[in-house]
């Protein structure tokens, strides 16, 4: 087993952890900053150029403003859990391509999709579900419960998974490349374009960790210590998603007779989520009230969360946000229509959700720095990253 405490070091655990130093910019920053993209949104918005990859935005040696957006974005997962970057890095052809690529393999017919079938189960999370297969919800484990409410309200939704080439343990499940030429090629392309920017938001919050002090003469023991949570997801295991929501009655999503996504949290360290313009995602107030507010997509961002491992690794420091979908603002506001009428459609929706987790045997318990003994105790017992995922895995299908 990893274990990230010796990475970090105790001179990374000895720095200042509070984003509210005089160095560090107000905490209403970054929320200012979506109110000036035009969004209504409780989700702060933060420019990430000074992370983008090499040759992919300008900005790249600056390490001013890279302390600066670590700031504004570990402040952002500590009070919302949620984040928007902007010049993150993934060229916005790419992003069209992969979306024009999702589009194109919903559109098959439903026997062609099944080529690559989702395995029973969820342990070996790859291939393609059909509406109603999996049902998300929040730390439902009992298969008879589960089963009960994929009946009460199924999930309108089809996914399909993919993967690590290299991840023998989820071996990727394709359909012949006959049917749809060149889509494993273009899927795998995105798939480095999402590791790559995985691993750049995990050092930036590792620069956040280290107090955001890492100067031009810090040696080499800072270097470790802001690329230990890069380096516990060395293997890359992660998971790109796409999803697409069909069209439904909004009666039935008003009924709760069908489900879009029921509320949950996350449960790997980090996901990204690359989404259309249809909206209908809502995060959860951070006082856990089960009040709901509308997260609308940003145009040219993608949207980071935290997930549960990264939230106990932090030993809370980042909150993992209950979030669902449903429907999009301003549709399902009208009544039922009588027998005859034209009813009231939601409309479909796609989205690129992509999953990191550690790598499987990596300890998880509270990072040097988020916890002391006296005022902040550890929270969390020890888990390995297997160990939790397998057991929220189990509990969708």
């Amino acid at each position: 087993m990893s274990n990230l405490a010796d990475a970090l070091g105790a001179k990374a655990a000895q720095k200042p952890l509070s984003s509210s130093s005089s160095s560090s910019p107000p905490a209403s920053t970054a929320r200012n900053t979506a109110a000036a993209a035009g969004v209504d949104s409780p989700v702060p918005v933060v420019d990430f150029a000074a992370f983008a990859a090499a040759g992919e935005g300008a900005g790249s040696n600056d390490e001013e403003a890279k302390k600066r957006a670590a700031r504004q974005i570990d402040d952002a997962l500590r009070t919302v859990g949620f984040v928007y970057l902007r010049n993150h890095g993934v060229d916005a052809g790419k992003v069209k391509e992969m979306f024009e690529w999702s589009h194109r393999f919903f559109s098959l017919p439903t026997s062609t999709k099944q080529l690559a079938p989702h395995p029973p189960g969820g342990s070996h999370h790859r291939g393609y579900s059909a509406p109603g297969v999996e049902k998300v919800t929040q730390h439902t484990y009992g298969a008879d419960t589960l089963a009960a409410l994929r009946a009460a309200a199924p999930d309108v939704k089809e996914s399909f998974e993919c993967g690590n080439a290299a991840n023998a343990a989820q071996p990727n499940i394709w359909p012949p490349e006959d049917v749809l030429p060149g889509f494993r090629e273009g899927c795998m392309r995105f798939f480095d374009q999402g590791a790559g920017l995985v691993h750049r938001v995990l050092r930036a919050l590792g620069l956040a960790l280290a107090g955001g002090s890492k100067d031009d003469d810090d040696d080499d023991d800072d270097d470790a210590g802001v690329d230990a949570l890069s380096n516990a997801h060395a293997a890359s295991a992660f998971q790109l998603r796409l999803l697409h929501y069909p069209s439904i009655p909004t009666r039935l999503l008003r009924s709760q007779a069908a489900a879009r996504i029921g509320a949950h949290s996350d449960f790997g360290s980090l996901t990204l989520l690359f989404q259309d313009s249809v909206g209908g995602l809502e995060i959860e107030s951070p006082h856990g009230t089960g009040t709901f507010r509308a997260a609308p997509p940003v145009d040219g961002a993608v949207l980071v969360n935290v997930g549960d491992l990264l939230e106990r690794w932090s030993n809370g420091r980042w909150r993992s946000t209950v979030h669902r979908v449903g429907m999009p603002a301003g549709v399902g506001e009208g009544e039922d229509k009588g027998k005859g009428e034209e009813e009231e459609m939601c409309p479909p929706r796609y989205s690129i959700p992509f999953f990191a987790a550690p790598d499987p045997q990596t300890l998880i318990e509270a990072l040097p720095g988020c916890w002391d003994e006296a005022e902040n105790p550890k929270k969390y017992p020890p888990v390995t990253a297997e160990e939790y995922v397998t057991m929220r895995m189990s509990a969708l299908y």
